[in-house]
């Protein structure tokens, strides 16, 4: 069975570890100026950081393809070739530290234009630097607005900008691209029935609802290297059908390992598998209420997934590479608690950490 510290090869690309960086939404970009949207001082040293510490694959937070897709004004953006140097030195930072760098294209859709978390993730109106949110349908996330229902055209424009922001991507030194295809943003909107009504070739059936995805992947793929991976970010469900007293039609896992099949065909060459997002529901307290459905996704699918989820422990993260639930494993909040956290699962396991030789003399090592 894999270890933690064992690289995992995507096409002609290595990733030197099985423990990756999950993308997360800092809120630190500047919103206004000519440094919008742009990753500064703060990017640079928190992602450097968690390659240093062992990450194999720093995928870095929800990049927005167009400025309205912005979760906040403070997001970063790849919609323009001026924010490519910025990037650029980003990516520098990470491989130099010894990981693989990636990012998160992303579009908001209905859960765009709102405040930092940190002041309570409000809506924000025109007045104070928002805008008009866009969606597959005229259907408020609970709270939010309701969004311009986007018309063929828009579609188009979206996924062209997907394509685009894929260009510079790449351009900025990006090896691996991930599509936010999760969360309740802009292409799971088209992905669930509680988000999307609509009536004609993007709407309906399942074969509808899941052509922007894989019109966006088409147009990621067609100028990302044949060499270099392509990932998706799916919800696995949207938790409504685990609610006994909520018989919507809703996204669910089994449509998930659908999906993944076909994006595999398409040209995607690992699924990461998240939940929920799109709907103010419960979600368990278990520890592997997600793990769980990334099994269920690899197993039904055949294709490589990523776990992702209340991943805090070393022998946690292990099983469940060594029962084959998953290829890889995103961990979050415990890499924003510790940025050694890779390294030091490694050690608790009895592995070799990759430790870089600035760290090798003051960090535990494995006992003999």
């Amino acid at each position: 069975m894999p270890r933690l510290v064992d690289p995992i090869v995507l096409r002609d690309t290595t990733i030197p570890t099985r423990v990756w960086m999950s993308p997360m939404c800092m809120y630190s970009a500047d919103a206004t100026g000519d440094r919008i949207g742009q990753p500064g001082d703060f990017h640079l040293g928190h992602y450097a950081a968690r390659a240093a510490g062992g990450a194999g694959l720093v995928v870095i937070e929800a990049t927005a393809v167009v400025p309205e897709g912005r979760i906040s004004p403070y997001d970063l953006g790849i919609w323009s070739d001026e924010q490519v140097p910025a990037h650029r030195r980003l990516t520098a930072a990470i491989a130099s530290a010894g990981a693989v760098p990636g990012i998160q294209l992303a579009h908001a859709g209905r859960k765009a234009s709102i405040d930092r978390p940190q002041r309570a993730g409000v809506p924000l109106g025109p007045e104070d630097g928002g805008w008009r949110t866009v969606g597959p349908s005229p259907v408020a996330f609970p709270g939010y607005p309701v969004p311009a229902e986007l018309d063929r055209e828009q579609i188009a424009g979206i996924v062209a900008a997907f394509g685009a922001a894929a260009r510079r991507a790449l351009d900025a030194g990006f090896v691996v691209a991930e599509i936010h295809g999760a969360h309740g943003y802009l292409l799971h909107e088209f992905l669930s029935p509680l988000s999307n009504t609509r009536t004609d070739e993007y709407g309906g059936s399942f074969d509808n609802r899941v052509r922007l995805v894989l019109e966006v992947v088409d147009a990621v793929r067609a100028v990302w290297p044949e060499g270099q991976p392509v990932l998706l970010r799916l919800s696995s469900t949207d938790w409504v059908e685990e609610s006994p007293d909520d018989d919507r039609d809703s996204w669910t896992v089994e449509q998930t390992a659908r999906l993944a099949a076909l994006a595999a065909e398409h040209g995607v060459d690992l699924v990461d598998v998240s939940s929920g997002g799109n709907d103010r529901v419960a979600i368990p307290a278990d520890v592997d209420y997600q793990t769980v459905r990334a099994a269920v996704v690899r197993r039904e699918s055949g294709v490589p997934v990523a776990a992702v989820g209340r991943i805090t422990g070393a022998g946690q993260a292990q099983a469940l590479l060594d029962e084959g639930d998953a290829d890889a494993l995103f961990v979050g909040r415990a890499l924003l608690a510790d940025p050694s956290w890779p390294n030091l699962a490694a050690v608790e396991l009895g592995d070799e950490p990759r430790y870089l030789e600035q760290y090798a003399y003051v960090l535990p090592r494995p006992r003999a």
